[in-house]
């Protein structure tokens, strides 16, 4: 596999995403699928009269040669990438797209500016979290010398997560990443330490991961608000991703169904993975 699906809008905020997938692709030998979805179908197409056909022509060829001028970037030098063009503009078929080219990894712009649920619930990314069974990296702001080297998973030690977490911790091993499961401690889902501590270890001993270390790598932290926790915790480690996992059609929203009021992450530039089961 070891390609990158990146869908291209020509927004800044693909870009960010297209600069954030060539940092990963230089430092992991990989290569990068650039997607642009135009929004015109087949149908539409043999439908319109001839001077519409004709102007559906050239907008093809300027979105062709947008994209190439697109694609000249200085950080793609020596990188790898394959330019491909999707006619629909139907994010839905994003995870199939992707496989199609043999990507194991999807990573695109989000325009969302109001913490982390917000990034993901309620856009074309939301759309892609949904539906996609490999893991998506959200990118909402420039990031310099992006890496993987400091990974917080959030979870709740639910049993539903254990096949994310499996594959959030298989991703990253390669990596060789500083890798912390976070458990946030909230009022409307408050846990004594005993009760955190044998829910963490029954979690573990399901997914079968035998090299993690339980004092060190498993975090609990208290905090009014899980999506707050997140920020806070993710910022003072300095985290490079916050991984997160989601579960069917439900996306990510689910997640963070138990916020209530006005969050504190209101300009969240930390990128978001997700892992779905």
């Amino acid at each position: 596999m070891d390609k990158i699906l990146v869908p291209i809008d020509f927004s800044e905020h693909s870009e960010f995403a297209l600069r954030v997938a060539a940092a990963i692709a230089r430092k992991n030998n990989r290569e990068i699928v650039a997607l642009h979805m135009l929004g015109l179908s087949d149908e539409g197409l043999t439908k319109v009269e001839t001077q519409e056909l004709q102007e559906a022509i050239l907008n093809l060829k300027f979105s062709d040669s947008k994209f190439t001028d697109f694609l000249n970037r200085v950080y793609l030098n020596g990188v790898k990438i394959q330019h491909a063009v999707q006619r629909n503009k139907d994010f839905f078929e994003i995870d199939a797209i992707a496989k199609k080219f043999g990507a194991d990894l999807i990573v695109m712009g989000s325009h969302g500016s109001k913490g982390l649920s917000e990034v993901l619930v309620g856009s074309n990314t939301e759309k892609v979290v949904r539906t996609s069974s490999l893991p998506v990296l959200v990118i909402k702001s420039p990031v310099v010398n992006f890496k993987f080297k400091k990974v917080v998973f959030a979870c709740d030690f639910k049993e539903d997560y254990i096949e994310p977490f499996c594959k959030a911790w298989n991703f990253f091993k390669p990596y060789k990443s500083l890798f912390k499961i976070l458990y946030i401690n909230h009022p409307e889902n408050f846990l004594s330490n005993q009760e955190m501590e044998e829910k963490a270890m029954e979690f573990i001993k399901q997914a079968g991961i035998k090299d993690l270390n339980y004092l060190e790598d498993i975090i609990f932290y208290n905090d009014y608000n899980l999506e707050e926790g997140i920020y806070r915790f993710s910022k003072k480690f300095e985290a490079d991703v916050v991984a997160i996992p989601t579960r069917g059609r439900r996306g990510i929203a689910h997640f963070f169904s138990a916020n209530k009021g006005e969050s504190l992450v209101n300009h969240s530039d930390i990128p978001i993975m997700t892992f779905k089961k």
